[in-house]
């Protein structure tokens, strides 16, 4: 995601400044995160809000408010998942770990699955047993589909090597791991799945933010390759009313991170003020 500052066009109405986060989905459409807006006094004064400061006199409070919604779950989905569902952090997934039993209908299976299932609920990891009479292709893809960071499956051959085998949500990889073992290496592997997950919408990202010196080359750009087209402006709505009309693409953000492109504004030619970052949005 990148930071940064809304222009005055796009800022929350009333506000003095709207700070937002804009994060690139997978399809490199841009989906504004989290804003947060500084309101000044304006809505103090307009209500008639005060309080009593160390003075002893009514003053009005300098106020801000904090958006962070149902809309940032729409992020994760759009940012991780692919075709056979959801592909959740393990941060912030309600269930980390599913333990799956194979061929659980043979003795000791279901008694060690349940070993296993108690001693990482234990070790504060969220996780759940499946020890419904579904298939192992069923589980597998049931909980695929939820997004589950880590599946666990546990069968005879296993148990008889004392091993049971990890499987990643975010790439298929398996690991086998020991079952004494097994509350050491699965918060590990979890971290690995964050990390992975982490770098890849990171790399998603940056090779999808590119540089054009006008309006021309900001469309060709887009139409070419999505993403994110940085430029230099000037400050003004028209330019940026300019931007939409012609490029198809809206301001998202003024960065916090500024860089100098060029001199002079990418749609008019005057004197540039910032560097800033176009895309098409949801």
């Amino acid at each position: 995601m990148v930071r940064g500052r809304k222009t005055d066009k796009e800022k929350f109405a009333g506000a003095e400044a709207t700070y937002t986060v804009e994060c690139m989905m997978k399809d490199r459409k841009a989906l504004q995160g989290a804003t947060s807006h500084y309101f000044g006094d304006k809505f103090s004064r307009a209500y008639d809000v005060t309080f009593t400061g160390r003075d002893n006199k009514l003053q009005y409070p300098f106020q801000t408010s904090w958006g962070s919604t149902t809309r940032m779950i729409g992020a994760v989905i759009m940012a991780h998942g692919d075709n056979n569902g959801l592909v959740l952090p393990p941060q912030v997934a309600p269930i980390q770990v599913v333990v799956v039993p194979v061929a659980q209908h043979k003795p000791g299976v279901l008694e060690k699955a349940n070993e296993l299932y108690a001693a990482l609920k234990a070790a504060n990891i969220r996780v759940t047993l499946d020890d419904s009479d579904n298939s192992l292709g069923w589980k597998c893809a049931q909980y695929e589909m939820k997004g589950v960071p880590l599946r666990v499956e546990l069968g005879p051959k296993d148990i008889e090597n004392g091993v049971c085998v990890a499987v990643r949500r975010d790439n298929g990889e398996k690991t086998t791991v020991g079952l004494g073992e097994l509350t050491e290496q699965v918060p590990a592997l979890l971290d690995a799945v964050q990390q992975g997950l982490f770098d890849k919408a990171k790399k998603n990202l940056d090779e999808h933010i590119y540089a054009a010196h006008s309006i021309e080359e900001a469309k060709e750009l887009q139409e070419k390759n999505g993403g994110f087209i940085k430029t230099m402006w000037c400050g003004d709505v028209e330019c940026e009313l300019k931007m939409k009309e012609q490029a198809g693409m809206s301001s998202r953000c003024i960065p916090f991170h500024q860089e100098k492109l060029d001199e002079v504004c990418a749609c008019c030619g005057r004197p540039a003020k910032h560097m800033i970052f176009w895309g098409i949005a949801y």
